[in-house]
This record gives structure tokens, C-alpha cells and sequence, in this order.
């Protein structure tokens, strides 16, 4: 986790070579000990030869970059959150526990600083918890402390060890976005709740089937239902829903006219 030159002063490396002929150079000679025995290196003039890394290591080297490792943290969290709050979709919680489990990997195998990675975590809670109970402080400070968190994120600054804000910030104003754009929606929603049971069928309009004395039956919804009238009902008429009590609904004519109409055709 240390830099080139840290290493070298720390003396925890022998020398830094610019490339692979002064790595040679500066090999050349220095005793080694190899098994117990002391070797002496010939490298000068060696023949170099190249090995292309195989696709795991290509894989791992793109997984191991700082901000892929983030990427896949958050798409593994709200993979995760949306197969909670969607059961039976299935394909979000199986990517999003693929990508979770791929992004903790490639964090340990950084120098990461934990109160970073704690902050960011933290981020992420509050911007969910946002989604689901919109209070606009839990996004702002969900996205500040995301921010925060990236930027400490890493204890080395160096080549392979930088976050690049042109990948967390639209990653934090996205999932700040996400997260007001639910909690609008929630806020509607509970402002205009929907009608449910026999709320939801007051007003409704239904078709008579067939009627008898002051009951029978009507179409509505596509069901079959029993019904009641306090006022003169023949089948075909038009009628509209006034109550409901267990499976029964109170109906009443719909249309002075039309219902006229539809009397004379019950008579005939």
C-alpha cells in the first residue's frame, strides 16, 4: 500500500527500475538468496519475454478499480432493495447479490479506510430510507455523507488508487434523484390514497340481469352480484352503486329516461 519512493526510503524494495531493460541493469550482479544458498544474478542481456494476462486477471484487474468496486456496491444494494420491496422478481436480487459480493471482494483487496467505507454505507441507508419515507434531510445528507465517504475512501493517492468524481458524482446525483423521485411518489400516493372495498365500487356503475320485488342481481366489475332497491328496478336497466354491505349492493336507477325505457320493455 505504499508508494514507490515510500517503499524505497522504507527499504521494504531494493530499487525502482523505469522499465524492464534497467530493471535488468540494475539486477545484474546483486547476490540473492535462493533456498539457502547465495546466487548471484546475471541478467544482463536476457531475452525478455511477454505474457498476456489470461481473462480471470483481466476480469480481476477491472473488478479491483476503485470505481467499478463502487459501481458494483451500489448496483448489488439496490438490486438487493428492489427484490425486497418486488419478491418474485428474482433477476434484481441475484445480480444486485452477484455485484454486492464482487464489490466487497474488490474493496479487500484495496487499502481502503473503513470510516469511509462506513460513510458511504451510510449514504446509501439514508438515501433508501428516503425513497420510502420522503423527508428531503435524509437525501441531502444521504448524498453528503455518499461524497464524503468516496473521498476518504482510499488511504493511498496514486496511479490505480484514485476515486474519479466523474464517475461517484453522477453515480450520487442519480441515486439522490432516484431516491426524491420515489418519495414523490410515496407523498402522492399517501395524499391521495386510492379507494379500497366498498369504497371503491360507491358511484359505480352496473348493469341489471334480473330483478325481482326489491332484489336480484347486477353486473359489475364482470361479477355476478346480489343487489337491493328501495325504488323500481327491471332488468336491462342502467343503475349505479350507493352501498355496500357484505356481498350485497343498495343500487339505484340511472336515468329517468332510460330507465322509463326499461320498464316498458320488462312489461312487454
Amino acid at each position: 500500500s505504499l508508494s514507490a519512493g515510500a517503499a524505497l526510503q522504507q527499504h521494504v524494495i531494493d530499487f525502482v527500475a523505469r522499465d524492464t531493460a534497467e530493471l535488468l541493469q540494475l539486477a545484474d550482479g546483486r547476490t540473492v538468496d535462493v533456498a539457502g544458498k547465495k546466487e548471484v544474478l546475471a541478467t544482463k542481456g536476457l531475452a525478455v519475454e511477454v505474457l498476456d494476462p489470461g481473462w480471470f486477471i483481466r476480469l480481476l484487474a477491472v473488478i479491483t478499480d476503485p470505481n467499478v468496486a463502487v459501481l458494483l456496491m451500489l448496483i448489488g444494494f439496490y438490486g438487493i432493495v428492489f427484490e425486497v420491496t418486488s419478491p418474485g422478481a428474482v433477476a434484481p436480487g441475484v445480480i444486485g447479490a452477484i455485484c454486492l459480493v464482487l464489490g466487497l471482494y474488490a474493496l479487500d483487496l484495496l487499502p481502503i479506510n473503513y470510516t469511509g467505507l462506513a460513510l458511504m454505507l451510510l449514504g446509501v441507508a439514508f438515501l433508501i430510507v428516503e425513497a420510502f419515507s420522503p423527508t428531503v434531510v435524509l437525501g441531502v445528507g444521504g448524498a453528503a455523507a455518499f461524497l464524503l465517504g468516496a473521498a476518504m475512501l482510499l488511504k493511498v493517492e496514486g496511479p490505480g488508487f484514485a476515486i474519479s468524481w466523474a464517475v461517484i458524482g453522477p453515480a450520487a446525483a442519480l441515486t439522490l434523484g432516484l431516491a426524491l423521485l420515489a418519495g414523490s411518489y410515496l407523498w402522492a400516493a399517501r395524499r391521495n390514497p386510492p379507494r379500497v372495498g366498498g369504497g371503491a365500487m360507491h358511484g359505480l356503475s352496473v348493469n341489471v340481469l334480473d330483478w325481482e320485488g326489491g332484489e336480484g342481481h347486477v353486473l359489475a366489475l364482470g361479477e355476478r352480484w346480489r343487489a337491493k332497491a328501495e325504488e323500481p328496478i327491471a332488468p336491462g336497466d342502467r343503475a349505479e352503486v350507493t352501498a355496500v354491505s357484505d356481498l350485497v349492493l343498495t343500487v339505484r336507477r340511472r336515468g329517468a329516461g332510460h330507465n322509463g325505457a326499461g320498464n316498458d320493455g320488462a312489461k312487454r
